[in-house]
């Protein structure tokens, strides 16, 4: 079976390898294809894309928008994109305007109360990119605030949290629309990780749909049997594809690995050709 991995993330976001080592690991795990699907940015497929044309495997220019649905995040994937799109940049270049003045803001608060932090000192720590609030949680790691990054969460930096600032973030039925209308694939990542009940996921998925999304992620490192399957019988209910990642993040994730996440996880390559048939035939 020709295997891939299409929730990928990696230091243009909160992974810990880069665009090409990325590609470099996936070809040594024997993966045909992976989509590198950061957060809010594109600014990786560049180096991915030339990596992965050197180690024979394909790459699939992708991100991982962040939006709101119900005072809460909700993450939406975007695949097989078209990097060079004006409307797209456009709309990713707003996007991560509205990221880094969040995080000022939270350097502001946090330096405010006495922690040790400032812009200068988190590019000192992971460069002059797009950070997430892993970055933050890496960084008290890094400067003696908590044991470890996830710690970072339930003291600082997690919802309801001293130092969690939201964001102004945008509906997911406009980032699906956006998706679908600059020739993309939108997939509704980790459904389950929004806490909805059953009714609640269901009229989520259905608007979701009348907005034009063509896919559910199902395969998923943390989703037991019975929660893929229970996303497999909403997507056949509706009308939507499978989609399948390991939502890998490197040492930021260590128990999740490329391409079978927690050691039992198997994508194949049909799945991105049903959901490539799906763009063209809806």
């Amino acid at each position: 079976m020709k295997r891939i991995d299409l929730h990928v993330h990696s230091t243009c976001s909160d992974g810990t390898f880069s665009p090409a080592s990325l590609a470099e690991y996936a070809a040594r795990k024997g993966l045909q294809a992976f989509a590198l699907t950061d957060h809010d940015t594109l600014e990786g497929i560049p180096e991915a894309a030339k990596a992965a044309d050197a180690c024979g495997i394909e790459l699939i220019p992708g991100i991982e928008f962040s939006t709101a649905y119900q005072e809460q995040d909700l993450h939406i994937l975007g695949l097989d994109l078209d990097c060079s799109n004006p409307v797209l940049l456009e709309e990713i270049g707003q996007l991560q305007e509205e990221r880094k003045r969040r995080n000022q803001k939270m350097i502001d608060k946090m330096a405010a109360d006495g922690i040790n932090i400032s812009k200068e000192q988190m590019i000192a720590a992971f460069g002059d990119t797009l950070w997430t609030r892993a970055h933050f949680a890496r960084y008290l790691e890094q400067t003696g605030y908590v044991t470890h990054m996830w710690d970072a969460f339930q003291t600082y930096i997690g919802d309801h949290c001293p130092y969690y600032i939201p964001r102004e973030k945008t509906s997911p039925f406009h980032i699906v629309r956006l998706i679908r209308d600059t020739g993309g694939i939108p997939v509704l990542a980790h459904p389950f990780q929004y806490h909805l009940d059953e009714e609640g996921l269901t009229v989520l998925i259905k608007a979701l749909k009348q907005s034009g999304l063509l896919g559910i992620e199902a395969i998923y490192s943390t989703h037991t049997k019975a929660q893929e399957n229970e996303i497999r019988k909403l997507a056949r209910n509706f009308g939507l594809c499978i989609s399948g990642g390991s939502d890998f993040h490197g040492a930021n994730k260590p128990d999740i690995d490329l391409g079978t996440g927690k050691g039992n996880l198997e994508i194949p390559y049909e799945l991105l050709e049903r959901l490539r048939a799906a763009r063209f035939d809806s």
